[in-house]
């Protein structure tokens, strides 16, 4: 499977495809930490990748469809609902090198993934210092690299 496919699917099929590989960090056999990843990947999908998704949509696919112009009452909507969860990413990664664990886990894939298009979307990723390093971390890293978007 190509890194670009995988860093987008689904956390039970990312789950999956880890736990083929016995010894793999990305889902360690640990409950555990098993746990500790599922839980990052169900508040990136309910939470952070949803406040993205909406600046996603106002100023990519909206220009992409002919759509028309950003919204400014969703970009509000999305503005508050990013910061209160960047907020709570940023304080979390505080003093770790990776979301859950000692190492790369499926949840700094998935938590990460909406983060490819921070620019193009106009993320306001300014305050959030320990996103931005932890991220950067993320795309430090070989299969990020060969599955980033192109520029």
């Amino acid at each position: 499977m190509s890194d670009a496919i995988s860093r987008r699917l689904p956390p039970e099929f990312m789950q999956l495809e880890g736990s083929k590989k016995p010894g793999s960090t990305l889902w360690p056999s640990d409950a555990k930490a098993q746990a500790d990843i599922n839980r990052w990947q169900c508040w990136g999908l309910a939470h952070f990748g949803s406040a993205c998704g909406i600046y996603i949509y106002e100023h990519l696919v909206k220009k992409f469809l002919h759509l028309g112009d950003p919204d400014p009452a969703e970009l509000r909507k999305a503005e508050e609902r990013f910061h209160r969860f960047a907020k709570v990413l940023d304080n979390h990664l505080m003093g770790r090198t990776w979301l859950a664990g000692n190492s790369t886990t499926l949840a700094d894939y998935s938590v990460g993934a909406p983060l490819a298009l921070a620019e193009a979307a106009a993320y306001p990723m300014a305050p959030y210092t320990e996103i931005r390093r932890w991220y950067a971390g993320m795309e430090a890293l070989e299969p990020w690299k060969r599955s980033a978007p192109p520029a």
